[in-house]
C-alpha cells in the first residue's frame, strides 16, 4: 500500500507570509513609514481610541488609516469624520484577519509619500489577527476592562506577540471585577517585554502616554 503524502498547508502558509511581511516591512522602512497593526476583540475602543490619538497628533505627523472589518464602511468613515485624515476600508471577504498581501493592497491606495504614521485596524479578534504577521513595524493591541483582567491567560499569542498594550475603559473599573495590577503580571508573563499603558479613550486619560511612545517609535523608525 502507497504510503500517504501529507502536505502541511498551513506550516506553508505562514512561512510565505512570513517573507512577504519583511519584505513589506523593508520596503515601508526605506520609505520612512511606520506602520502599527492594532488588535483587539470588538468593542474594545479600538474606532474611538484612534480618534482621540490621531486628533492629539495630526498636527505634528501626517497619518492615515486603514480600517478592516468583515463588512461596512462605519469605522472608515468615522475615521474620516472624526480626524479629517485619509481612511479606506479594506473587506476581508469573511476572513478574520489581515495578512501581509491583503496589507500590502491597502497601503497601495494610500499616498505614503505623505504619511509618517500608517495604522491598520485589524479585524476585531483576538486569534486570528494574532497568527498573521501583517508587515507591521510594531503590533498593539487594546484589551477593555469589561473583558476581564485574566484574558492573556485565554489568549497567550495575541499578548505575546504586542510591544504594547492599551487597557481601555478605565474608568470602569470600580464596576467590574478587574485587577490592573494583576493584569499587568499577566501580560508579562506572557511577554516581558511588552508596555502596558492604561487609558480612557473616552475621557482621554492616558492618550498622552499612547500618543509620547507613538512619537518616539516613528522617529526610532526613521532614523534607525
Amino acid at each position: 500500500m502507497d504510503e500517504v503524502r501529507v502536505i502541511e498547508i498551513k506550516k506553508s502558509i505562514f512561512e510565505d507570509n512570513d517573507r512577504d511581511a519583511d519584505r513589506l516591512r523593508g520596503e515601508l522602512k526605506k520609505k520612512g513609514v511606520f506602520l502599527l497593526n492594532l488588535m483587539s476583540s470588538p468593542g474594545s475602543g479600538k474606532t474611538t481610541t484612534l480618534i482621540k490619538t490621531i486628533n492629539a497628533l495630526k498636527d505634528r505627523l501626517n497619518i492615515a488609516v486603514m480600517e478592516a472589518d468583515i463588512d461596512s464602511d462605519v469605522d472608515a468613515k468615522k475615521i474620516l469624520e472624526g480626524t479629517g485624515v485619509p481612511s479606506i476600508q479594506l473587506h476581508t471577504g469573511g476572513m478574520c484577519h489581515l495578512d501581509a498581501e491583503m496589507t500590502r493592497q491597502g497601503l497601495d491606495n494610500l499616498d505614503l509619500e505623505n504619511v509618517d504614521l500608517a495604522i491598520l485596524e485589524n479585524v476585531g479578534n483576538l486569534v486570528c489577527p494574532a497568527e498573521f504577521d501583517t508587515g507591521s513595524s510594531k503590533n498593539c493591541m487594546i484589551l477593555s476592562v469589561p473583558e476581564g483582567h485574566d484574558k492573556p491567560l485565554k489568549y497567550p499569542l495575541m499578548f505575546s506577540i504586542c510591544d504594547l498594550v492599551l487597557v481601555n475603559k478605565i474608568d470602569v473599573m470600580p464596576y467590574f471585577d478587574f485587577d490592573l495590577d494583576l493584569c499587568g503580571k499577566y501580560v508579562h508573563m506572557r511577554n516581558p517585554k511588552a508596555q502596558v499603558i492604561p487609558i480612557c479613550a473616552k475621557t482621554g486619560e492616558g492618550i498622552e502616554r499612547f500618543t509620547t511612545w507613538l512619537e518616539d517609535q516613528v522617529k526610532d523608525w526613521k532614523e534607525s
